[in-house]
């Protein structure tokens, strides 16, 4: 039988092997793995050869303009069961398996409280003062009775939200899809969009990127805030109008930001947001986790064996 070619990408930090124990498909596959961001003109020339591909979620995308281009494409695996930068149409017009894996939700909003907690008692910067030899030079706040605002009350957000509980925050919710009844049930208090702006110490960003979440928060949403808040994003990086945040940073609008996502991922050496005053910044590790990582490649593992197997698993429709 001849060998199936599986490509795993955007394996950053070159653990798919740690992860998974491949050797139980020897013989079947050759699996080749991309511990770089491969550049949107390269994709096609790199990837030509591959009967599968292993994607993980929201790193290189598969547009319809790729998927055409890669004539020997037979199964593609994402990360989770959904991916917004997958053209599913496109798989199924030309009878691609489609397939996800198990995923954890815990680690994103357990890294948003963590970015909550250094950016509210301004912890990183004391961190390099200790290496640099300096003694308090800020001050923090505590962040029990302060107002945590929580942008998207699903999965994410629910558990951000008995966080903030925990440490006797007042908790407020606001999306385009949220109701009042499913406040109630959380013992959350339902604003609507200006005061969840307005109201808001920190407000976190838990909401999907769409149509109307693309750019949603700029300049004028912003300036609703209170001068000493802060803005934490682990969703998707144009939920925030990016020039406007550096802006309003820089400005003095709003007193610090932290970023896991970003309009361009990786974020480019150079990129402006390095150099942005008042600003924490993470790369994208919201669902970095060995618990995460288990459940994605175990999965992309376990859908090529059932792939195989002529039996798919975990199809996306």
């Amino acid at each position: 039988m001849k060998k199936i070619k599986v490509a795993i990408l955007d394996d950053y930090q070159n653990v798919t092997h740690k992860f998974a124990n491949w050797e139980t498909l020897l013989g079947k596959i050759d699996i080749e793995v991309f511990n770089y961001y491969i550049e949107k003109n390269n994709l096609s020339d790199k990837l030509f050869d591959f009967d599968v591909l292993c994607l993980m979620r929201e790193r290189t995308p598969l547009p319809r303009n790729l998927i055409e281009k890669l004539p020997n494409l037979k199964l593609v695996i994402t990360s989770g069961m959904w991916n917004a930068s997958v053209d599913k149409e496109a798989l199924k017009e030309k009878n691609i398996i489609y397939c996800g894996t198990e995923t954890k939700i815990h680690s994103t909003a357990e890294l948003a409280w963590a970015l909550i907690m250094n950016s509210w008692r301004r912890l990183q910067t004391e961190i390099q003062n200790m290496k640099e030899g300096k003694w308090q030079t800020t001050i923090g706040r505590g962040l029990k009775g302060n107002t945590l605002g929580i942008l998207g009350l699903g999965k994410q957000g629910l558990q951000v939200a008995g966080f903030a509980k925990a440490f006797g925050m007042k908790v407020i919710a606001w999306s385009h899809n949220l109701k009042q009844q499913d406040c109630q049930k959380a013992d959350v208090e339902y604003v609507n969009s200006m005061d969840l702006f307005k109201m808001s110490d920190i407000l976190t960003i838990h909401t999907r990127l769409s149509d109307r979440t693309f750019g949603y928060i700029d300049n004028n949403k912003i300036k609703l805030m209170k001068k000493g808040s802060v803005i934490v994003n682990t969703s998707r990086g144009p939920i925030v109008k990016e020039k406007d945040l550096i802006d309003a940073l820089n400005n003095d609008i709003i007193s610090c930001a932290a970023l896991d996502v970003y309009d361009q991922e990786p974020l480019p050496k150079d990129h402006v947001l390095r150099k942005t005053k008042n600003l924490i910044l993470t790369p994208h590790i919201g669902y970095v986790s060995e618990e995460t990582y288990e459940k994605f490649f175990e999965g992309y593992l376990k859908a090529i064996e059932a792939y195989i197997n002529r039996n798919p698993i975990h199809q996306i429709s």
